[in-house]
């Protein structure tokens, strides 16, 4: 007989080696690598609490659809004339996007100072400039805990610079309550509380604070929105909502707000309400008849945005703020790659259906007054021929 001859490898227990055994070695092998990449990635986590700065031009859009190449080459200069202002006061540019801006400081004193110094100097650049043409900077300043991404920095903190950087009005500054409690007892200025906003995508009410007092600001009611005291019909275009995360879409929004407002401020006959007051409430779920009350308005034009594959949806309505009744309604299709270069195109198309709403709801409203309620404005109307 042959000799048998056993063939061993002390690998495993008692020195044979089991398939068994070979598995749970590979298997704490891939164990120890995973909990290593786990620890490194934690390690590479890294945050700070700073003061972030937003900055951004209002009415932007409107400025380029007037004057494209006219208008990159004044903001370039802007910024030329703006980037040592920031580096004085200690501030790090992290990224700029189209119009837009992020500052990072290592203190709010130093933001806040350093807008306010950014303000200043606008308003000297702008002194000269019509005022159709003026590009004014809004600043939002927020202190908060930040994710850090290489130069990059991320997080709500910086979410909220941004959301109080798209409800500012036009040459203001607007602090988070975070970001004022920091200054409040160390800067010689003049702080209004505006209250709690509810700012997109951000889980809590924000309370905001306004900067008053320097050169650089708008003359304005920081916040406040102004009332009309006529019988004049008015009305206010509410900024359009974006039911989309993505910036773009948000800027498209703003300029399709802007752009109405322009188109209708130029019909004859009826007042339509600022920029500075419509945008006090971006953001913020708006019942139109508390909006009649604060402005003293008989109409109220809203709208949104909405992405829809590679088109971008937008929906417009009129309502008649009093009552809360809607008086028209429509949506407007186009290509989202389009989109921006068709803007003043599709604001034109809204306002143009607007006007003969408004004609008509006017007409409606004088007849249920009747004569006996006759006012000058009321007179004027039926004399232009308005009504029959």
């Amino acid at each position: 007989m042959g000799e048998i001859v056993h063939k061993t490898t002390l690998s495993g227990p008692g020195g044979f080696a089991h398939p068994g055994w070979r598995a749970a070695e590979r298997g704490e092998r891939r164990l120890a690598l995973a909990n290593a990449e786990a620890s490194l990635g934690q390690e590479r986590v890294k945050r700070r609490l700073t003061a972030i700065l937003a900055a951004d031009v209002a009415g932007y859009s409107r400025l380029m659809g007037a004057d494209e190449a006219g208008t990159s080459r004044v903001l370039r200069q802007h910024r030329a004339a703006v980037d040592p202002v920031v580096s004085t006061h200690g501030g790090r540019i992290v990224k700029t996007t189209g119009d837009g801006v992020l500052l990072e400081f290592p203190s709010v004193v130093a933001a806040v100072e350093c807008a306010v110094a950014i303000q200043e100097l606008m308003a000297e650049r702008n002194a000269d400039v019509p005022e159709d043409r003026r590009m004014l900077f809004r600043i939002g300043i927020n202190l908060g805990d930040v994710l850090i991404e290489g130069d990059d920095i991320l997080g709500d903190g910086v979410n909220v610079a941004a959301r109080l950087e798209a409800i500012a009005e036009p040459g203001s500054i607007f602090l988070s309550d975070a970001a004022y409690q920091q200054v409040r007892d160390k800067l010689d200025l003049a702080f209004e509380d505006a209250g709690e906003k509810q700012l997109k995508n951000i889980v809590r009410p924000v309370r905001v604070y306004t900067l008053r007092g320097s050169p650089g600001l708008a003359n304005s009611n920081m916040g406040e929105p102004s009332r009309v005291a006529t019988d004049q019909p008015s009305i206010v275009v509410l900024p359009f909502i974006c039911l989309s995360d993505d910036c773009q879409h948000e800027l498209l929004a703003d300029g399709m707000t802007e752009d109405i407002i322009t188109l209708l401020a130029r019909l004859p006959g009826f007042l339509v309400i600022a920029r500075q007051s419509s945008f006090v409430y971006k953001g913020q779920a708006v019942d139109v008849r508390r909006v009649s009350r604060d402005l003293g308005v008989r109409y109220v034009v809203g709208g949104s945005i909405r992405p829809i594959n590679q088109q971008v949806r937008v929906s417009v309505h009129l309502i008649e703020a009093s009552t809360g009744t809607q008086l028209w309604a429509n949506q407007f299709d186009t290509e989202f790659a389009n989109a921006h270069d068709l803007q003043e195109q599709i604001g034109r198309g809204i306002a143009s259906r607007i006007e003969p709403e408004l004609t008509r709801a006017e007409m409606a409203l004088i007849r249920r007054r009747g004569p006996g309620n006759a006012t000058a404005w009321t007179f004027f109307r039926e004399g232009s021929g308005l009504i029959p």
